[in-house]
């Protein structure tokens, strides 16, 4: 019998905005969750905010309202970020709910009942200004461990060594600053870790083997042991938690991380108020996969399971901890409380589709060590793996099979070596997957795309189409199914692309069963551009934009004054072509005389595997039809359409021209390159070539292409200092080795 599957993600603080750092455990969760849907599994992701605690109302007080009224406002930014982002939760809930309340009270009683609940009376920091105790987050100081001089009291986020706040040196409080604390005694009620050290050790041994947890989460987990467990503290001196249910302790709360977790059950217990026991108190049946930061990872692994192994009764543990390192950001660490980095709801305004950004995370996830989000490496991780690599097979296998085949697509024989080698790729993609390695099945995933795109180069269907047919449809069938199983893989991790990919073949089922089958029976429905590329102009936009901590962005807006225009820097030739320009190689199909001008041509041309276009010249005095025929050319394939004497033109030809020795005509040469395949981009030298296939350029208009200048220098095609490639090669000419190119 197939176990159940839970998921999990660490509850996101609601006291501020999740920046992408927070997001990754969210969108793991989302991902796997969707792949065991996907798979087969009988799915639960269960997530939602966590709201009480020190953090929460000290914000509040900071604003001047209640805890409640705070979280009220920021459980909806939280649920509508995620939501944009398309995370599919089962529920999103909020441990302020009442069902908080009652799991919590009884888990407390229960542990209570078997005497794993202790009473200390410990020195705590005192505020006598305001009468109180201080609980942990109000206190700040230096850690003692690593010097780190901005400390919480309880955890350093510096050193990640958790703290009480006695052990702060030179502690203060932002409630006031300045003022000397005082340290008294006070009671709290603590969870005897000791006494569970043997139910728990029994349990982490079996446990982290069978469930493959993350390597940080074994070690840290080890390490705690090692250290030697202690009573935790499961009080605090707060207003704003969930009461003890014990005589002399209602002026108590609950500690946030006691009661925290709880919120997983809990949220569970609110979606499905009649069977949830059958999710959490059925360990045989039901396997729990939970998806969180390394900072979060004792309490996932030690005082959470404590909790549930003291309390006596049957619940469903931990099975796979999938715990990620820490995302940085080029300018420094991502922080919510110091407002830097990139935040889910600046996202919103930057116009880029959430399955890039979900694309970008992933890609990049922090799975095994700590890796750094920097914009220029999103922009040609996107432009490069996302675009020209998937979405180019999507775009070039379903145009060309329609374009020539019509939109129903039969089942071909087997392509032997795409089939072995796509199904031993999907086979790792399913264990990479069931481990929780979400980066490495997406690489993987990306292999596949790219071994189709292979395939589809070398096998040059634009050739085999008219020498023979029915292995064209053959081969570009095959293809097809290949494009299906991407969308289905890709799915988990770009959900509405996924779904597009299906459409675009009408495949309603979004199940896993699927892959590797040739079924025929697909209809190729009209499809659209998945995305569009990312300009250098917007990176550099965005990284001006994003730089600093959100309050100075916003101080820096709020204080602009009105300012006259900069005067305008001329770009230098090579970076007004990399932003503008976008020069193909394109083949000659047919030349014709245009019906009503002596000097120019009507040519029909192949500008990319597959697809065809027209364009006017004007060579008609310099060139016969049957010279130009055939050959391979250079096309300014990204000039806005015109028509010239009554016939559309949709680009132009380059070519060379200088005056003659005498100075009394004009030679002019086009730019051939037979030798360079058809749709190959035009870069310059030291730049990454981009793909065939590869989206173009915004168009622009004639006045922009010749503002760029382009010319031959010593029979090779520059513009500026920097020579232009084509898949590598220099673009040469013979008769006019110097001169203007247009």
């Amino acid at each position: 019998m197939q176990k159940r599957r839970l998921v999990t993600s660490a509850l996101p603080y609601v006291n501020n905005i999740p920046h992408l750092g927070n997001l990754i455990q969210v969108l793991s969760a989302d991902v796997f969750s969707r792949y065991c849907r996907q798979a087969g599994f009988e799915t639960l992701y269960i997530c939602g905010t966590d709201e009480y605690g020190t953090a929460t109302e000290t914000k509040a007080l900071e604003e001047g309202i209640t805890p409640k009224e705070l979280c009220d406002r920021f459980y909806v930014i939280h649920r509508d970020i995620y939501h944009w982002f398309g995370i599919a939760f089962d529920k999103f809930g909020r441990t302020s709910d009442r069902e908080q309340t009652e799991i919590t009270q009884q888990m407390f009683l229960d542990l209570d009942a078997y005497g794993f609940i202790l009473e200390q009376t410990i020195e705590q920091l005192y505020l006598p200004s305001k009468e109180m105790f201080l609980a942990d987050r109000y206190v700040r100081g230096v850690c003692p461990a690593c010097a780190y001089k901005e400390a919480r009291g309880d955890q350093c986020e510096n050193c990640g060594k958790l703290l009480e706040p006695t052990e702060l040196l030179q502690p203060w409080t932002p409630l006031a600053p300045g003022e000397p604390l005082v340290i008294r005694p006070t009671k709290h009620l603590y969870i005897d870790l000791p006494k569970l050290k043997d139910k728990l050790e029994a349990w982490i041994a079996e446990a982290s083997a069978r469930g493959n947890w993350a390597r940080n989460a074994v070690k840290m987990t080890e390490a705690w042991i090692r250290d030697g467990l202690k009573p935790r503290a499961i009080t605090r001196d707060l207003k704003w938690g969930i009461p003890v249910p014990k005589t002399g302790w209602e002026n108590k709360v609950f500690y946030v991380w006691f009661d925290a977790p709880i919120g997983y059950i809990s949220m569970t217990a609110a979606l499905r108020p009649n069977d949830w026991k059958s999710w959490w108190q059925n360990q045989e049946n039901v396997e729990l996969y939970q998806f969180i930061g390394k900072d979060n990872i004792p309490f996932h692994t030690v005082v959470f399971p404590s909790s549930l192994l003291g309390s006596g009764r049957p619940w469903t543990m931990l099975h796979t901890m999938s715990s990620s390192e820490y995302l940085n950001y080029e300018s420094g660490k991502f922080s919510k409380s110091a407002g830097t980095g990139v935040f889910g709801n600046d996202v919103q305004t930057t116009g880029i589709a959430a399955d890039i950004w979900r694309f970008y995370l992933f890609y990049n996830r922090p799975e095994k060590n700590d890796t750094l989000f920097a914009w220029k490496e999103f922009q040609e991780r996107v432009n490069s793996d996302l675009i020209g690599n998937l979405a180019n097979l999507v775009n070039r296998t379903l145009t060309f099979y329609t374009k020539n085949f019509g939109p129903h697509v039969l089942r071909p024989a087997e392509h032997t070596g795409l089939w072995k080698s796509a199904r031993e790729s999907e086979a790792r993609i399913r264990a990479h997957l069931e481990k929780a390695e979400l980066r490495d099945a997406l690489k993987e995933t990306l292999d596949l795309a790219d071994l189709g795109n292979k395939l589809f180069q070398d096998s040059e269907p634009w050739k085999l189409v008219k020498s023979d047919p029915a292995a064209a449809q053959d081969l570009l069938a095959n293809l097809v199914h290949l494009v299906r199983d991407l969308g289905l893989l890709i799915e988990p991790y770009l959900p509405t692309t996924g779904a597009k990919i299906r459409q675009f073949l009408t495949v309603a089922s979004d199940r896993w069963d699927q892959l590797g089958q040739l079924t025929g029976g697909l209809v190729v429905a009209p499809i659209e551009i998945l995305f569009k590329k990312l300009e250098d102009e917007e990176i550099t936009k965005w990284q001006a934009q994003f730089a600093g901590s959100q309050k100075e962005r916003k101080d820096a807006l709020d204080t602009q004054a009105p300012e006259t225009p900069a005067p305008k820097i001329p770009v230098p030739p090579a970076e007004s072509f990399r932003q503008r320009i976008d020069l193909r190689v394109a083949k000659i199909l047919e030349v014709r005389q245009h019906p009503a001008a002596d000097k120019l041509y009507i040519e029909l041309l192949e500008t990319a595997p597959g697809v065809t276009s027209q364009i006017v010249s004007g060579l008609a005095p310099y060139y016969k039809p049957e010279e130009l025929a055939g050959h391979h050319i250079l096309l300014a394939a990204n000039l806005k359409p015109a028509k010239l004497r009554g016939e559309m033109s949709n680009g132009m030809l380059l070519a060379a021209s200088r005056l003659s020795p005498t100075g009394d005509k004009e030679i002019v040469e086009v730019i051939f390159a037979d030798d360079i395949a058809v749709g190959t981009p035009l870069d310059l030298e030291g730049d990454a070539p981009r793909a065939v296939g590869s989206e173009l350029k915004p168009q622009i208009s004639i006045d922009t292409f010749f503002a760029t200048p382009l010319r031959m220098e010593g029979g090779q095609l520059v513009t500026g200092e920097v020579a232009l490639k084509a898949g590598g090669k220099g673009l040469k000419t013979s008769k006019v080795l110097n001169g203007e190119v247009g």
